[in-house]
């Protein structure tokens, strides 16, 4: 749905029209395309019809939506075990766009589009966009990476299909990123959290003042963030940061984004149907209770993904939003079950240690975890920058401050770890998305 010459000033972009329907609407609409993408996906991928065949579950067999605990599971690991095009529910004839990861911890997944597929994908950005308020007439700055990574393109053609100027800069060359955003007044910037971060010491450096550029939003994902990074960036810079929320392996970014009131992420239902269940038992959990997000895409015609094990941990918010979009919410996604590492005993994820620092005004929001192996023990060391007044202080000062964030991460996380504090700018900066854990186990 287009925008007409009137809309510019719209708070609702026609396309969001889909975020409001009723409830009952919505899970009419998500049981027809269940229904037909399971018998797509039966009929035209080998790996989900020999699962099914195996538990002896049919197409037939999805009455009702609670019906989709009767279909297999997908891992990561399916993708890499079909390499390249084993998942595939079309002929390539059919493909018009092939996306894939880096591939680094292994052969890369490749995730396939159709013209139908590239269409959704533009309309879900267009509402993850509208979710934000950003509407025709901004100028929004690309700082996501293009090529196969699929964070470049997916923002690029949803802000055109917007109707949004858009400034495909990709990331790094930060002196260049400040000077566009001054000189072609960008009032939107696209990029990874922690990127941002490294955009707004190079500002200081360059002695730009932010109140002073138009810049008023921030569409950050491709990485897990806090709510505390969050208020740490809109503090800095004045500007609103959105949480946007995709994967690769479902369709890219525009799966869910947060709304004007930046509490947890609106999925885009009508295309991607969500469960939480227990990462351990499978068991499906109820609203308002952590678990592993599952998602099924409800309208991939090139590769239909059914209930994909994200390891991302969240919740589903049972409280409608103040918006007004009855498409439910997911609690922001800041730790995955497959970033957690055991210390002494104690499950820990990084998003707990960045919380437990950012609480604390001499840190800045750069910090590397790095363990180790010492004695048949793992050992785990905090590195943290803090302000350069810190080190200018007296001694007492310094340990001061060690205490605080030491105790903090202590009440955090139970125990405690090595701590050290570095200067600022002694944390390698990340052109994309951060290295938080140094494993050297």
């Amino acid at each position: 749905m287009h925008t007409q010459w009137n809309d510019r000033e719209s708070l609702i972009h026609p396309a969001s029209a889909p975020d409001y329907l009723r409830e009952e609407q919505l899970r009419k609409l998500q049981l027809q395309r269940l229904r037909a993408m399971t018998r797509h996906a039966y009929e035209n991928q080998t790996l989900f019809r020999e699962r099914m065949e195996a538990t002896g579950v049919t197409p037939d067999d999805v009455q009702t939506l609670d019906d989709i605990r009767k279909l297999p599971f997908t891992q990561k690991t399916d993708l890499r075990d079909t390499y390249p095009y084993g998942l595939f529910a079309v002929p390539m004839s059919e493909v018009v766009r092939l996306h894939a990861s880096s591939g680094t911890t292994g052969k890369p997944i490749v995730v396939a589009y159709t013209t139908e597929d590239i269409e959704v994908w533009k309309e879900v950005m267009i509402r993850a966009f509208a979710c934000a308020g950003l509407h025709s007439g901004d100028i929004v700055q690309n700082a996501y990476g293009y090529g196969l990574f699929t964070g470049g393109l997916g923002a690029h053609y949803g802000a055109e299909a917007l109707n949004a100027t858009v400034i495909p800069i990709s990331g790094g060359n930060s002196e260049r990123q400040i000077m566009v955003m001054r000189d072609f007044g960008t009032t939107a910037i696209c990029a990874t959290p922690s990127y941002f971060l490294h955009l707004i010491e190079y500002a200081e450096k360059m002695g730009i003042e932010w109140p002073d550029l138009p810049l008023r939003a921030g569409i950050f994902g491709a990485e897990p963030w806090t709510d505390e990074m969050r208020e740490y960036i809109e503090g800095k810079t004045g500007i609103k940061a959105f949480d946007i929320y995709g994967l690769s392996e479902i369709i890219g970014p525009g799966v869910g984004m947060a709304c004007s009131e930046q509490s947890g992420l609106h999925i885009f239902e009508d295309h991607f149907m969500i469960e939480i269940v227990d990462p351990v038992t499978d068991e499906p959990m109820p609203d308002g209770e952590e678990g592993e997000l599952i998602i099924t895409t409800l309208s991939k015609k090139a590769m239909p993904v059914m209930r994909y094990r994200t390891h991302d941990i969240t919740s589903i918010i049972p409280e409608k939003c103040e918006c007004g979009r009855t498409i439910r919410r997911i609690n922001r996604i800041a730790r995955r079950s497959d970033d957690m590492f055991i210390i002494r005993g104690v499950n820990v994820f990084p998003s707990q240690v960045e919380a437990a620092l950012l609480n604390v005004e001499e840190t800045l929001p750069h910090y590397q975890i790095v363990l180790s192996r010492s004695g048949g023990m793992d050992q785990m060391e905090v590195q943290v920058e803090v302000t350069a007044e810190t080190f200018t202080d007296t001694v007492r000062g310094v340990e001061a401050v060690h205490k605080q964030l030491s105790d903090a991460i202590a009440h955090i996380l139970g125990i405690r770890v090595k701590l050290t504090l570095v200067e600022p700018n002694m944390i390698e900066r990340s052109m994309g998305k951060a290295k938080r854990v140094i494993d050297n186990r």
